[in-house]
């Protein structure tokens, strides 16, 4: 004590070295270990017979859903859309927590994650991912088609092997909701149709689907379904770009104007990237083209489209809707017969 006490720089310099060599070591022995295998999780228990069962995630299908230029990869000299093969969405069931940038970490697991070696060489591949794509790829691809990467299916998936739209968080047109709302918070419940476009080229897209005009027969079934709002419109601008956004945010007024009071909190501004799993996941393979999705009330991809609206599609969507909207029903009738019988 009394050595400390005489020569104290040489106690704090000493300390500092046994803190530092503490600190390197772990980190090290941490960056060597590898987390154990977490054990097997016991499956849930089956549900009642004539229940409405949960929602589990789907079993991840093997090759991509459609195969249309991309913006990276090889360059495609001749392309012809199909119908889309297989159904296409994320294999889990979405919350309204996803891609919001809320992150649910503790300091120690954020610390563990900072440390860990193959954390980061994952990361290092999806920048080099990103960095190799062409920047123009987008804008060439729309020689094919006007940018259309698949054409609709003839009828609706079926519901059981049906996949799930992801959620967003946005800015939405009512401004009661505010900032950062969550679409799954609007699908939910009800069937909808989505239009997903980045630019007014690409909206126009979208309107040769949704416009009155364009389609007479899907605005007769929704003033049908209006009364108890089963079908609803859902519009998403993704603008990633910081100053397009704040130009769009500018004239919010005016697109306020242009829809009705009704439909404000139907429209999204979503700020945030969206992820390449995303976007390969709901077949969103061009930036610049619009995509209609046809959403069941549990979030499910049932049907969807590419760019400019052909006739059969214009006459697919409102067929797949209207057989949405009765599947919807009956779930909800053996609902209310659940909650009569007392059971739920």
């Amino acid at each position: 004590m009394a050595s400390r006490l005489a020569n104290p720089r040489r106690f704090v310099a000493c300390s500092l070295c046994q803190w530092q060599q503490r600190l390197f070591t772990t980190s090290a022995r941490r960056l060597a270990e590898k987390p154990a295998p977490l054990p097997p999780t016991p499956s849930p228990p089956s549900a009642p017979a004539g229940t409405v069962p949960l929602q589990k995630p789907k079993p991840e299908l093997p090759g991509a859903a459609i195969k249309a230029p991309r913006s990276y990869g090889a360059r495609l000299d001749k392309f012809t859309p199909e119908p889309l093969p297989r159904p296409i969405g994320m294999p889990g069931p979405p919350h309204p927590n996803d891609n919001s940038g809320y992150d649910p970490r503790t300091i120690k697991e954020r610390r563990d994650d900072f440390v860990n070696y193959d954390k980061h060489l994952a990361r290092r591949r999806q920048l080099k991912a990103q960095m190799a794509r062409p920047y123009f790829r987008d804008w060439s691809n729309l020689k094919f088609d006007n940018g259309k990467s698949f054409l609709a299916p003839p009828r609706p998936f079926k519901a059981e092997v049906s996949l799930f739209f992801p959620n967003f968080v946005g800015d939405t047109l009512d401004p009661a909701h505010g900032r950062f709302r969550a679409t799954t918070n609007v699908l939910h419940g009800k069937t909808s149709i989505v239009a997903l476009f980045q630019g007014r080229w690409a909206e126009d897209q979208t309107d040769s689907f949704l416009a009155p005009a364009a389609n007479p027969a899907l605005h007769a079934l929704l003033a049908d379904a209006r009364g108890d709002d089963r079908l609803q419109l859902v519009r998403l601008n993704m603008e990633d770009n910081t100053l397009k956004a704040w130009l769009v945010s500018l004239f919010m007024g005016g697109l306020r104007r242009r829809l009705a009071a009704s439909e404000w909190g139907r429209y999204f501004l979503v700020r945030r990237p969206v992820t390449p799993e995303i976007s390969e996941s709901i077949g969103l393979l061009n930036s610049k083209v619009g995509y209609v999705y046809l959403v069941d009330h549990l979030c499910r991809i049932r049907w969807a489209a590419s760019a400019a609206a052909t006739p059969d599609e214009l006459a697919s969507l409102v067929k797949s809707a209207r057989t949405v909207l009765n599947e919807m029903e009956r779930d909800r009738q053996d609902l209310r017969a659940l909650e009569a019988a007392g059971q739920i």
